[in-house]
């Protein structure tokens, strides 16, 4: 993330930030000891806002300026001289330079997993190895819908800072293919190279601009991972390389530039709040700070910025920003996992930046260096390769063992026969115990965030105009030939999709039809006046839907529970919910909604034992002792109210294992394997309401 593209500077023997520039007297400037303080200076940034702050420091996105601007000096320079780009070259020396150090950062994340952090753990850090490894953990993340922003970071990835190298991979990909385009484009119609490049990073700058502006306000979590939207960023870089020999300031304008641009990178991160427009135009505050460094550059002057950023300890602290960046993160996530502690405080945070900086220095002084300067590779671009496929077999080779273990463990795991794995059915009268002493709990660790109902086809009907949000997560099992018995819809957020599951297995033993419409974190409900755009219209298509396919019944989450607290409510306008659907002669089951905790539930039972005090949790302290259900449609014969709590937290305690299964697959979802076998009660106790 933070490697220079250019070749080093042989005078000085280290990395350095190499692009031709004026220096004093017009001579030419290969080594840019400002720039290489600026890397450290960033790099400081973001290792002290990820310890101690939990806020944007805005350090990344001039990571990715540096980037670009100093690939962009080294692919223009070779294309006014008329040198080839030999791309193959260019990217097997660059990623030789890159997968050592990457390497060594997930051999030590998966061994520290392994002594370390729970099994639960383990699944998230495999998927997001090979993401790393093979640059697309953004777009991973981006998928996994993660919450960079979170300033609790004692469950987050340790490889989850990987998203910037991997968006930095790809450009890497890009931008010199760009560049080939360019030149092709230059040589077919006799265009000049340098103005050319300027208008086509132009564009690219002003159309990734605006979808990123667009697209962090409608949907931030995304945006923040989506290559796309960053793609604005080494473009801004590319245009200032392209431009800046242009560029004629005076010294004093170029030491207030400097000046400017330290003051406005140092105080991004201390005035903008977490939750704002990152990386849409909020993004060009700290870019712009490093534009205006490197803008005024060398001025010659003891009150010039480029005095402080060319600070020998800084310098020399830029040699192994990128190792410092690949390791900071890993060690503070896995100290806090260990600790469990939501935060490192000042003095452990010292203490980790300390042992960061000394692994960053010691992996660079003696892996990152020697391979970079070793003349033999160099000499030969297959030597490069083999290098590349050394790094990713240290990598693959334990990772695959280790998932074959885990897989063959979670196969025969999941071969035990049903009453290995009773969960609810325990609680129920006349339970007999036929649990096998050696039976493993279920669903298995490695995998229990992927509890969820799996459907069979898409919805019946929604494929129409109208339906257009709602097709998307709209399924359906059980008889869908037309035969059958009954018709249930299953409406509303992801605590109704877990309890679907019960609901299909009810189909599946009465014959029925049942479809899921699902709409994440969304509260199905007649009042949708404190929700977003998005569940509005999943709100509107829902009801639209079930009005138009007229289903027996509908099931749906009524209330609605608050981490830790015993603050629950019904949901708005539920009863006007009720009568819209029940005025058409269709049920509605409403079911009390599960109580949600600020721990998560598995991750507790598997680090200190599903026995722990501090994984029993009293009701009393997670819902009212009176649901919010009590007398709500009442004498309305369509509406069954259903409350399972008792069975969620028998005996008013809420435990992460029943039965030999695991109740949640995080802080707040019950698992589909314990809906199943709650299938059976929850059926029995709506027969009985139905009379």
């Amino acid at each position: 993330m933070l490697l220079e593209t250019t070749a080093p500077a042989k005078a000085r023997g280290r990395r350095s930030a190499a692009l031709p520039a004026a220096g004093p007297a017009g001579k030419v400037r290969k080594f840019l000891p400002e720039v290489q303080g600026l890397r450290a200076v960033a790099v400081l940034m973001v290792v002290a806002y990820h310890v101690w702050f939990g806020r944007i420091s805005g350090g990344v996105d001039i990571f990715l300026l540096i980037s670009s601007f100093l690939l962009t000096g080294q692919f223009v320079r070779k294309l006014e001289s008329g040198r080839a780009l030999e791309l193959p070259k260019y990217w097997a020396h660059l990623f030789k330079r890159l997968l050592p150090l990457i390497a060594v950062t997930l051999l030590l994340v998966l061994g520290a997993a392994r002594l370390f952090l729970p099994s639960i753990a383990w699944s998230g850090i495999f998927k997001q190895t090979w993401a790393s490894l093979f640059y697309y953990q953004n777009w991973f993340l981006a998928a996994e819908s993660v919450d960079y922003y979170a300033t609790d970071h004692s469950l987050a990835s340790p490889l989850q800072h990987f998203w910037s190298l991997s968006i930095q991979g790809q450009i890497f990909i890009l931008w010199p293919l760009l560049f080939a385009l360019a030149a092709l484009a230059a040589k077919r119609w006799r265009l000049r190279i340098r103005p050319l490049l300027m208008y086509g990073f132009g564009a690219v700058f002003v159309v990734s601009l605006i979808f990123s502006i667009i697209t962090t306000q409608t949907n931030q979590e995304f945006a923040y991972f989506d290559t796309r939207t960053r793609l604005w960023e080494f473009a801004l870089g590319s245009l200032l390389a392209l431009t800046l020999p242009y560029l004629r300031l005076t010294r004093i304008a170029r030491i207030v530039m400097g000046w400017v641009g330290v003051v406005a990178m140092l105080s991004c991160g201390l005035i903008l709040q977490v939750g704002q427009q990152f990386p849409g135009y909020m993004a060009l505050w700290p870019t712009l700070a490093a534009a205006f460094i490197i803008v005024a550059g060398f001025t010659d002057s003891p009150h010039g910025a480029d005095r402080f950023l060319s600070w020998k300890p800084l310098v020399k602290l830029g040699d192994s920003s990128y190792a410092l960046y690949l390791l900071h993160w890993p060690i503070l996530v896995i100290f806090l996992m260990v600790s469990d502690r939501q935060e490192a405080g000042p003095f452990f945070g010292l203490v980790i930046i300390i042992v960061s900086m000394v692994a960053a220095a010691m992996s660079t002084k003696y892996i990152d260096t020697p391979l970079r300067r070793n003349k033999w590779i160099e000499q030969k671009r297959r030597r490069a390769v083999t290098v590349i496929a050394v790094c990713v077999v240290l990598v693959a080779a334990p990772l695959t063992t280790w998932q074959s273990q885990i897989r063959a463990t979670a196969a025969a795991a999941a071969a035990q026969v049903p009453s290995d794995n009773p969960g609810a059915l325990t609680l129920l009268p006349g339970y007999v115990d036929k649990v096998s002493e050696d039976a493993a709990v279920l669903p298995a660790l490695d995998g229990i965030t992927g509890d969820w109902p799996k459907y069979a086809a898409k919805c019946e009907g929604a494929d129409a105009p109208e339906f257009e949000a709602l097709a998307k997560d709209c399924l359906q099992d059980g008889v869908l030939d037309g035969s059958a018995t009954e018709s249930v819809i299953v409406v509303g957020n992801s605590h109704a999709e877990h309890f679907s599951g019960a609901v299909r297995s009810m189909a599946e033993a009465n014959n029925w039809k049942v479809t899921k419409l699902l709409g994440r974190s969304c509260i199905f409900s007649a009042d949708t006046s404190a929700q977003n755009e998005r569940c509005k219209t999943f709100n509107d298509e829902a009801t639209q839907y079930i009005l138009k396919m007229k289903p027996d019944r509908i099931v749906t989450i009524a209330t609605k529970t608050t981490e830790s607290t015993p603050d629950e409510t019904l949901a708005p306008g539920y009863e006007d919910t009720i009568k819209a659907f029940t005025d058409e002669d269709i049920a509605v089951v409403g079911v009390r909604d599960n109580p949600r905790f600020t721990i998560n539930m598995p991750w507790c039972a598997d680090s200190k034992g599903r026995d722990s005090e501090e994984c029993q949790v009293p009701l009393e302290t997670l819902m009212p002792p009176v649901s919010p259900l009590e007398n709500v449609g009442a004498g309305n014969a369509l509406f069954f109210p259903m409350d399972m709590t008792d069975l969620i937290c028998p005996d008013a305690i809420c435990r992460p294992v029943i039965g030999n299964v695991h109740v949640y697959i995080d802080n707040n979802h019950v698992s589909q394997t314990y809906w199943n076998t709650m299938a059976n009660e929850f059926a029995r106790r709506l027969d009985v309401q139905r009379g």
